[in-house]
């Protein structure tokens, strides 16, 4: 898939010509003719130099950009998103504009959409480029954050192919992976030191052990090459933006209640999630990013509902009346999931901050205006209209 530049706001530059010089001393003219000759002898200084030069441990992170510490930030960062046009993606690149960096969003559009970002189209800051990260792709950037996250290719292919790119240009790389390497636990909650319980051949595997391998890959660059990464295992996210049917929980929820469509529930309903809203993530990922530690971190909302308890908390903010629809279990569905996010607390000083109670109705309006076209506004938490 070639590359293809949707939004950049530059103007282009005029060509300039360089006037051809004759030679006018007899040492300009061994310059140019004798080419060969200064050549070698560049090369014998070089080697002189470097046998006097110590040899030590390699330096990690060529790119201090990169490295600056939390609070102590370079201005004025160039920065890629993978997947930047997507629902956590599209709310990052929000906030990375807003602080004064510079954003390359490379986005194949497979389920990201323009739409999340086309209030930054016009700022100078902002660039978009329609790029599957299957391809390599060559840019000069600070900070990688890499969301591009379909299943299998693009988690091994594409991982290899942007930590190649920090590797060229010494940039910091952030993996964004998935509380799905836990598999469906036997420890509850989950520590990131829990290796997990993964079906390797189960119809969710594709997904999962992707992620897995991504993680292998950042932490092999990392080790062998000095390449300065962070890994987030990121739990179920909802806000704002969402795919409405793209088949997770919330977003079905929702979206069945605003249609007057039973809310499906597979099996008895009583598996587990925590649901955490997207702005408490993004604030995670900046704070992994920026802080002095490789994780994995979990980020998630320790908050814990049942299908049941998830149902309900629609009916209230949606319709009471709405009903709810028994099917069959899926294949290899996880019993229990909750993050143990004691290591984020104390290395990052980073915990969720909104309950699913007052998250839900920012998302719901969001959902209403997209299926509807109808901005009706619901009240949050103490009554403020979102």
């Amino acid at each position: 898939m070639a590359s293809e530049l949707i939004h950049r706001n530059q103007k282009p530059q005029s060509p300039t010509l360089t006037p051809r010089t004759n030679p006018s001393t007899p040492f300009r003219y061994m310059a140019q003719k004798q080419s060969f000759f200064f050549v070698l002898v560049g090369i014998a200084i070089a080697a002189l130099f470097s046998t006097r030069s110590p040899c030590g441990p390699r330096v990690r992170g060529r790119n201090v950009a990169g490295k600056v510490p939390l609070g102590v930030r370079k201005k004025n960062l160039r920065i890629v998103v993978t997947g930047g046009a997507g629902f956590v993606g599209s709310h990052l690149v929000d906030r990375l504009i807003a602080r004064g960096d510079s954003v390359i969003v490379v986005d194949n559009f497979f389920t990201g959409r323009k739409e999340n970002l086309m209030h930054h189209f016009g700022n100078p800051r902002f660039e978009l480029i329609r790029h599957d990260v299957v391809e390599p792709i060559l840019l000069e950037v600070d900070q990688i954050y890499h969301l591009a996250c379909p299943a299998s290719p693009t988690n091994v292919v594409g991982t290899l192919n942007m930590l190649g790119l920090a590797k060229r240009v010494g940039a910091r790389f952030l993996l964004t992976s998935t509380s799905e390497v836990y598999g469906d636990p036997l420890q509850h909650p989950q520590v990131e030191t829990y290796w997990g319980n993964v079906n390797p051949i189960g119809v969710r595997s594709c997904y999962d052990e992707g992620k897995r391998t991504a993680e292998t890959l950042t932490m092999d660059y990392h080790r062998s090459l000095g390449i300065e990464v962070r890994i987030a295992r990121i739990f179920n996210t909802y806000g704002p933006r969402m795919c409405i049917d793209d088949g997770r929980v919330v977003s079905n929820f929702v979206a069945q209640a605003l249609r007057k469509e039973p809310m499906t529930v597979y099996g008895d309903g009583k598996q587990t999630r925590s649901f955490q809203y997207v702005s408490d993530l993004v604030e995670g990922l900046i704070r992994l990013m920026e802080g002095d530690h490789v994780g994995p971190f979990n980020l998630g909302n320790p908050g814990e509902f049942t299908m049941l308890e998830l149902a309900e908390v629609v009916q209230e903010v949606i319709d009471p009346n709405a009903k709810i629809e028994f099917r069959p279990n899926t294949e290899d569905d996880p019993h229990k999931r909750k993050p143990d996010i004691s290591k984020a607390k104390q290395l990052l000083g980073w915990e969720p901050t909104i309950s699913l109670r007052k998250g839900l109705p920012l998302m719901v309006n969001d959902f209403r205006q997209r299926i509807f076209g109808n901005p009706k506004t619901v009240l949050v938490g103490d009554g403020a209209t979102a």
